[in-house]
């Protein structure tokens, strides 16, 4: 029986779960307040906060560091590398402090994991990271030859959830072709073939509109927005990625609210039905990245536990494929999962420093 510990740190909350084999034997997720979160300039400087949190849930449920066989730790925004269970080393750590391109809530786990276990020789990983870049050549191309699309999407829970619905449909996850939906507060629509993540909208920068990102927008009128002196580079991308999409047009980040205020509201109706409409579009073009009808269209995340709002999702795009929902998440399972295979033999490692070059 291996004992795994599972750290996944959000925006204001830390999630963390103990798995023995694939039971999960405990979770509790550790909410942060604003005024805590305040005192710290950089995301990365609540490091020593999340850890402590880790800490005494340890104490709390009767655990030592030294209890666990291995540390499953979320992938943060590392460079880019294919899918997989990297272990955690000095080389990573120090990316995800010091040279991490976005200073993202992701990055803290890996510190965490590593700091909390190398005293006593206990491993860290992290499994398939938001870096995650599977992409096919073609998909790269933006249009321009000085910008090259990114693969940032939410690609643990894409690939958790696709093994699963792989399973179901009784194919292996390497043979199943599937378009795969994570809906949270981004928007990642991915294809899957073979295996591997061929193409997927930047959460951050492309695709639907969700309830706080503005995703793909006009680039004739963003050029003029930046141009017109009323806003300053770190407003613009705070207004993109932050108070755009539904708090933009409705006031509210909450699906369930927005929801609610469609029965009162045209306007709220319209602009719920516009954001399914732009998800069933990405969908449709990535069923036409696979080139064949997909064996799933699967939609996972925190808004797919809205029924509503996803069944105005697959009116548009069911005559694609079949439509599997598997609300909420799967990330913490998904984290335990990856290692355990590690620590059975079923899959290799990867060394994060020889795979960062290789896409």
């Amino acid at each position: 029986m291996y004992r795994i510990l599972g750290i996944n740190p959000g925006s204001s909350s830390t999630k963390i779960a103990v798995f023995e084999d694939e039971r999960k034997v405990c979770e509790e997720r550790i909410y942060h307040s604003l005024e805590e979160l305040n005192d710290f300039k950089r995301v990365m400087d609540q490091e020593s906060l999340r850890r402590g949190a880790v800490e005494k849930f340890l104490k709390d449920n009767n655990y030592r560091i030294e209890d666990f066989d291995a540390i499953a730790a979320r992938g943060g925004i590392l460079e880019p590398v294919p899918g997989g269970t990297y272990v955690v080393d000095d080389h990573m750590v120090d990316y995800l402090l010091n040279r991490s391109p976005v200073d993202h809530v992701s990055n803290l786990a890996a510190v965490i994991g590593y700091r909390l276990g190398k005293p006593y020789g206990i491993p860290c990983f992290v499994v398939d990271p938001v870096s995650v870049d599977e992409m096919c050549d073609e998909a790269r191309f933006s249009g321009i030859p000085e910008i090259e699309r990114k693969s940032y999407s939410h690609a643990l829970n894409i690939k958790a959830v696709a093994r699963k619905v792989a399973k179901e449909i009784g194919k292996s996850f390497e043979e199943a072709k599937m378009v795969v939906v994570h809906l949270g507060s981004g928007i990642s629509v991915g294809a899957l073939k073979n295996g591997r993540m061929i193409d997927v909208n930047n959460a951050n920068d492309e695709g639907p509109f969700s309830v706080e990102r503005t995703g793909e927008l006009p680039v004739g009128d963003v050029v003029k927005t930046a141009y017109s002196a009323k806003y300053s580079a770190e407003d613009l991308k705070w207004k993109f990625t932050k108070n755009g999409g539904l708090i933009s047009y409705l006031g509210t980040r909450n699906l369930k609210e927005a929801i609610r205020m469609t029965k009162r509201s045209f306007k709220a109706r319209l602009v719920i039905e516009a954001m399914a409409y732009q998800i069933a579009k990405e969908i449709g073009g990535m069923c036409a990245v696979l080139g064949e009808k997909p064996d799933a269209i699967v939609i996972t995340g925190g808004m797919a536990l809205e029924k509503r709002f996803v069944d105005t999702i697959v009116d548009h795009v069911s005559s694609f494929g079949t439509v599997k929902v598997i609300p909420g998440d799967m990330e913490m399972e998904a984290l335990a999962f990856g290692v355990l295979r590690v620590l059975r033999g079923e899959e290799k490692a990867r060394d994060y420093r020889e795979a960062r070059t290789k896409r």
